[in-house]
């Protein structure tokens, strides 16, 4: 794994809010990704416990990508993948905190001619605001202009707020609420299976449509910086937690938010 960061990366990310990491996992490793979130899926699908959007599936938004939230709670192998400290060492490197602990884990597999997805932010739909939150979005097959890749709107992870809109059937439903960012040249990023972006939660980005009769998987999870505070939002807390919580108490629960990286 690819797993140090240099200060070029660092700069690049800090400037822009995202940076691809091609060949982030070695061949062995990128097959292990590939068959472990197969299963996980595949399981979830079958279990439909809520923490996937596959319960309507003619609905939009399941023909966006079939998501699967916390997988690492329901399958070892999965579990075994997100825990790495590797991982959390890149995503704080970039960040530059000095802990990070997991938000949740998800597949985004966008299936064979599947909707795009629309523009939007990542943190404001979560139970802490920071600045400073990472996804780390790993490809488990080549991500094309054709089927589906990441595209940002660079910087604007600098000048955004905590307002956001849904994924919906409207790609540029974002620039009704931020307008100063619609002559903002979007960046595509397309990378090679096995490679990794990361962004933070406050960049705008989205994808488009998967124009092929292959799937677009990839694996990602949501990074929260050590010491954040609870806003309000319950999203993926579980109802006992959620309902002990008060707001701005820190988000501590190892069995919610596992902390897998602090600085030596």
């Amino acid at each position: 794994m690819k797993y140090k960061i240099t200060q070029a990366q660092k700069d690049f990310y800090r400037q822009n809010g995202y940076i691809a990491i091609e060949d982030f996992l070695d061949d062995k490793e990128l097959e292990t990704w590939r068959q472990v979130t197969d299963d996980a899926v595949r399981q979830r699908l079958i279990e439909r416990n809520g923490m996937t959007n596959q319960n309507d599936p003619d609905q939009y938004y399941a023909q966006v990508f079939v998501q699967c939230v916390r997988l690492a709670d329901t399958h070892e192998g999965m579990a075994k993948l997100m825990l790495d400290e590797r991982l959390g060492e890149a995503a704080g490197e970039l960040a530059g905190v000095d802990g990070i602990r997991i938000w949740h884990d998800q597949a985004l597999i966008k299936q064979p001619y599947g909707n795009p997805t629309a523009w939007h932010l990542d943190n404001p739909y979560w139970s802490f605001h920071s600045r400073d939150a990472i996804s780390i979005w790993v490809a488990l097959d080549r991500a094309t202009l054709a089927n589906g890749c990441l595209w940002y709107l660079p910087g604007t992870h600098l000048t955004a707020r905590y307002d956001n809109v849904g994924i919906g059937q409207n790609m540029a439903d974002l620039f009704r609420v931020y307008p100063e960012w619609r002559q903002i040249e979007a960046a595509p990023v397309p990378v090679a299976a096995g490679s990794a972006v990361f962004h933070n939660g406050l960049i705008a980005h989205g994808a488009g449509a998967n124009m092929t009769p292959r799937p677009r998987r990839a694996m990602t999870c949501a990074y929260m910086p050590d010491g954040c505070t609870f806003n309000g939002q319950r999203n993926v807390l579980r109802e006992d937690y959620f309902n002990a919580l008060q707001i701005g108490d820190v988000l501590d629960d190892p069995r919610q938010v596992p902390l897998i990286w602090k600085r030596g």
